[in-house]
């Protein structure tokens, strides 16, 4: 889901203490000495200068406008460097994807487009769509991935019960998401607008399920998306914590709510990184990958249901400033984030309780992170 959410309906999370750190160079002037619970959150070789690491991690979780980091996560070409969790957390915690999850979906989407199952530029496969003279027809799967599907929708609207994605996941539209998502009209030409919306990732998940089983049923809709990311993702990658939730129509919820515990969300994140292959095997293809991190016609900062380091449409911000235009990232809501800087081969995962309009610290505290690993020589 989106940054702004229904406070009422949001799980209650629990307070922060979390440290990592780096390698072992001399100090500089400038830094602060971390203490040994800092210092014990960081590998011995990092990397980086280890101090200089456990600082930037320890201001994760004592500062308080980066509070509630519950947990932190740095990898550095594929090895875990920096790990640390508040009281009260720890590595088997399942941490709620919100938002994060539209990236997991997209993949799936990209394993069913190379099975030859759906195809990226025809019209979407949706039976409400398909009837003579319906415009909604005319919607493409690319358009659905990049935010410009044209459907009408309101995001985060005021006053919050009102919203469509709140409608949609816990109002009149609970029962049935992919119903209420698709039962909407147009509010401009498929494709020349764009507009984040949690619906959108919702109609995916449905024709993720329509192209793997004719079956309306929903025992039989959860289980083919259920095996189809266990067997094709969550396992091959090592993902063993993922939990995703379905609708009582079988639908997977994969705009919001798929759960994970933060090694889970680190090894996706390398995955990505790897451009879709782990251990060799290219479960995804490259193509697939590069076109996920590829700015939208409607908006450069943003991809195919991935967030990018370009100017955002509508203000011109970066998401994580200093670290280049390589870098993308899962975002969720409260200040979930998985971030993917490949050209240093690094993947940061902050997780944790941060509110709407206060995400800016956590933000810069990322990309100081980042900033500690060098940019790696191209060959």
């Amino acid at each position: 889901m989106s940054a702004r959410f229904l406070p009422l309906i949001l799980p209650l999370l629990a307070l922060p203490a979390l440290n990592a750190c780096g390698t072992g160079g001399a100090d500089s002037p400038g830094d602060a000495v971390p203490d040994k619970a800092a210092l014990a959150a960081v590998a011995e070789k990092p990397g980086v200068r280890r101090a200089a690491l456990a600082s930037a991690l320890d201001a994760m979780f004592t500062r308080p406008e980066t509070s509630e980091t519950r947990a932190v996560l740095v990898m550095k070409d594929g090895r875990i460097v920096a790990e640390r969790y508040a009281p009260g957390y720890h590595q088997n915690t399942r941490f709620v994807s919100w938002s994060m999850a539209k990236t997991i979906t997209a993949v799936m989407i990209g394993q069913l487009v190379a099975d030859g199952r759906l195809r990226l530029d025809d019209s979407a496969p949706v039976p409400a769509w398909q009837r003579a003279g319906d415009p909604r027809g005319e919607i493409t799967l690319r358009q659905l991935l990049q935010m410009r599907s044209g459907l009408r929708h309101t995001e985060a609207g005021e006053p919050v019960y009102e919203s469509d994605e709140v409608r949609m996941l816990f109002l009149d539209g609970r029962d049935d998401t992919a119903a209420y998502a698709e039962a909407q009209p147009l509010e401009a030409e498929p494709g020349a607008k764009w507009e984040y919306s949690t619906a959108t990732t919702v109609i995916l998940a449905d024709i993720a399920a329509r192209a793997l089983t004719s079956s309306r049923d929903p025992v039989v809709r959860r289980k083919a998306i259920d095996d189809y990311l266990r067997t094709r993702l969550f396992e091959p990658l090592g993902m063993k914590g993922m939990v995703p939730e379905f609708d009582a129509a079988g639908t997977l919820i994969g705009g919001s709510l798929i759960h994970g515990t933060a090694r889970d969300w680190a090894a996706f994140g390398e995955f990505l990184r790897n451009k879709g292959a782990v251990k060799g095997a290219q479960l995804v293809p490259a193509a697939w990958i590069e076109f996920m991190v590829s700015p939208s016609p409607r908006n450069q900062g943003y991809g195919a249901q991935t967030w990018l380091n370009r100017p955002q449409a509508g203000d011109g911000h970066l998401e994580w400033p200093g670290t280049g235009a390589a870098t993308f990232s899962m975002n969720g809501h409260l200040g979930q984030f998985v971030t993917v800087a490949p050209d240093r081969g690094v993947v940061v995962v902050r997780l944790g309780k941060t509110l709407d309009g206060q995400h800016e610290p956590v933000r810069a505290g990322i990309a100081r992170i980042i900033r500690l690993f060098p940019k790696e020589t191209q060959t």
